[in-house]
């Protein structure tokens, strides 16, 4: 980086300088969050958006130009800095929930990363995709939700006759503030009783939250409470091989009740050894 950076014309230099100082300013405003609050054996720490501006004044750092964007960042994406991981108990981690308009909380809660079964056995799907789709896709979650949709995966993984309502849903519930839901899908079984499936989808190296599913399940109550929710989501692996997870939300919270994955396959390669082994399988 350093070397990038001493070749790099002055554009460039400005727009890296620019890029790492909004890492160090988001790290500091929600380090001083935390810090601010916290007191050693709390699980709980509120906090308000008002509270950004603050800090950004105390510290002297500048302002986003959307204060959201710092929760949305540590909500979703970036790992907290180490001096606030450093404070959760054994086997907890910290996350950041909504409780509102302006809202938020940090809490603890156990640490069971949402990630793929290596052990799992892979379905090859003879690929749908358009080849000038594929041609241009990256491997980001627009990329993987446009696969996931060509090849009715959902459909396949659910046996619901699914259709996409919206893409990256944006909507706002009492109890949480504002969500973002990457697709929605609305389905149909043979009994006639209909379904909402809120999707989350992660590319590369990202991973899911289990924030993001309790605000589908959130989501599904206010705006779709007559339909069946069924919250989805979807993990690029390597070798193009898509893991769906299906959630469910019991006593001891949000919990993975169905794991599939799915490979897109040119049709030849989808060989009759494959589909009699697919045969054996029992049904689930």
């Amino acid at each position: 980086m350093k070397r990038w950076f001493c070749c790099a014309g002055p554009v460039e230099r400005e727009i890296l300088k620019a890029s790492m100082s909004k890492k160090i300013a988001y790290s500091s405003i929600i380090e001083h969050l935390f810090r601010s609050k916290y007191k050693a054996g709390m699980r709980e720490v509120d906090f308000e958006r008002k509270d950004i501006e603050k800090a950004a004044g105390i510290l002297g750092v500048l302002l986003p130009k959307n204060l959201g964007d710092v929760v949305y960042s540590y909500r979703y994406r970036k790992k907290f800095p180490e001096s606030i991981l450093a404070t959760a108990d054994a086997g907890h981690i910290w996350i950041i929930r909504g409780r509102g308009h302006g809202k938020c909380r940090f809490v603890q809660i156990p640490d069971s990363p949402i990630v793929p079964n290596n052990h799992m056995a892979t379905t090859k799907i003879p690929d749908a995709t358009p080849g000038i789709v594929a041609k241009y896709s990256l491997n980001d979650e627009q990329a993987l939700l446009a696969r996931v949709r060509y090849n009715r995966l959902i459909d396949i993984f659910t046996g619901v006759v699914c259709y996409s309502l919206q893409n990256h849903l944006r909507t706002s519930v009492p109890t949480i503030g504002q969500v973002e839901t990457d697709e929605l899908y609305v389905g149909v079984d043979k009994k006639g009783a209909h379904y909402v499936f809120p999707i989350q989808a992660k590319g590369g190296t990202d991973q899911l939250s289990i924030v993001q599913i309790e605000q589908d399940f959130e989501v599904c109550t206010q705006k779709f409470s007559l339909l069946i929710c069924r919250p989805v989501a979807a993990q690029f692996m390597q070798d193009d091989v898509i893991a769906l997870f299906e959630f469910e939300k019991n006593e001891e919270g949000i919990k993975i009740c169905s794991e599939k994955h799915y490979k897109l396959t040119p049709p030849a390669e989808v060989t009759d050894a494959d589909l009699a082994s697919y045969r054996l399988r029992t049904a689930d």
